[in-house]
């Protein structure tokens, strides 16, 4: 067995029969299966309704996990939010950043 061509070949044939390259096809299901964590955090408002509706229902699902949580209603994840960076909803905080989307509400007003 040479090269990936011939391993994907042997692997559609025999899906049992280990291969030279594991490694990359390791590799290449962890790049394919992976998403990336996307919490949207807003109040009900109007202004956090229009930005999930644009901006939360926009990403991609096969790269992107979205979780979209309502401040207004579930105030144990104010805590949270604010240690993740969010200062205003609506936010959107993906790979460590808090990414804020016009204004809605202070962080404060929701407590």
């Amino acid at each position: 067995m040479t090269g990936v061509p011939e391993c994907a070949f042997l692997r559609k044939l025999a899906p049992f029969l280990p291969c030279r390259c594991a490694s990359w096809h390791e590799r290449t299901l962890r790049r394919t299966v992976t998403k990336t964590n996307a919490i949207f955090y807003h109040a009900g408002c109007p202004v956090c309704i229009a930005a999930e509706h644009t901006i939360a229902e926009a990403l991609d699902p096969a790269k992107y996990a979205v979780e979209v949580v309502h401040l207004g209603s579930d105030k144990s994840r104010l805590k949270e939010a604010e240690a993740a960076g969010v200062k205003s909803v609506p936010a959107l905080v993906m790979n460590g950043a808090a990414f804020h989307i016009n204004f809605g509400a202070d962080i404060a007003a929701l407590r």
